[in-house]
């Protein structure tokens, strides 16, 4: 919590304006910023000075896991926040790529799951490497990434948070997660909670011990009609003690992952927050 704290006010005191072409409006930018979770003692990084929706942050990566492509299997395990991107998005919208309603096509997941080879066929990045970390195998390529610029115009959005790097050491698991862009006031608690949770899981499928998560942001920035609600509300709260995070320990497969999981399957312990801030969302 102090981390995400630091990182607001560092971006309010030392930002510098940057006009973002895609949605037209300024941001208050900085480059380059590092936190770390500690999964081992499980000190789950979650917003306390306003209402965080864990639950679709899980339930995003839940998706992402399974290679979900459509908004509307997103809803089903219970977040809407491919909705917007999906379904209100212009460019996309006139995208001959796009299949549909709620289509958001060759993004994150799906990337992961079914990168497609030049001589045919698809590579599965994330089974290949549940397979070696169960087998106590780090080949120092335990990457798996979203970020395939030959199919960026086959989806609906580039990836923000694009490459997840696995290392084992021993029995101890650790992850470093790489992001080119965020928005800290919405969507960097989902990005912290998803990091977090990734590594646990990840562990616990692969019969490791989780140990720290590395999380790399490279433009981190508060878009120009969230600033007054950062500084005015947000900043002025006092943090409350960091809640729990509870897996349910019969997932013990990525199949489980892709089949029986639900959010359900996931418990927050002790969690204090002050109320929800309304901020503007930019598509």
């Amino acid at each position: 919590m102090r981390q995400y704290l630091d990182l607001c006010n560092h971006i309010v005191e030392n930002g510098h304006w940057i006009e973002n072409k895609r949605t037209g409006k300024r941001c208050l930018t900085v480059i380059n910023a590092d936190l770390q979770y500690d999964v081992a003692n499980n000190q789950f990084p979650i917003i306390t000075t306003r209402k965080s929706f864990w639950k679709a942050a899980i339930a995003e990566l839940i998706g992402y896991i399974r290679g979900y492509d459509n908004a509307a299997d997103f809803r089903a395990i219970g977040t809407k926040t491919w909705d917007m991107n999906a379904n209100d998005n212009q460019s996309w919208l006139n995208n001959p790529h796009r299949k549909g309603e709620d289509d958001m096509g060759r993004v994150y997941g799906v990337q992961g799951r079914r990168w497609q080879k030049s001589c045919g066929g698809s590579v599965d990045q994330l089974a290949k490497i549940v397979d070696n970390l169960s087998k106590g195998v780090d080949d120092r390529g335990e990457i798996i990434t979203f970020y395939n610029p030959g199919e960026f115009d086959m989806g609906c959005l580039r990836p923000c948070m694009h490459t997840h790097t696995f290392s084992l050491l021993g029995d101890t698991l650790y992850l470093t997660s790489y992001q080119r862009s965020c928005d800290v006031p919405l969507g960097l608690n989902f990005n912290q909670i998803q990091v977090y949770t990734f590594l646990a899981l990840m562990a616990q499928i692969t019969g490791n011990k989780p140990g720290l998560a590395y999380h790399k942001i490279i433009n981190a920035h508060i878009y120009e009609d969230q600033l007054e609600l950062m500084k005015t509300e947000q900043l002025v709260r006092d943090p409350f003690p960091s809640p729990q995070l509870n897996i349910n320990p019969d997932i013990k497969s990525l199949r489980d992952l892709e089949t029986w999981v639900t959010i359900d399957d996931f418990e927050v312990i002790g969690y204090q927050h002050h109320e929800a801030i309304k901020y503007p969302f930019s598509v």
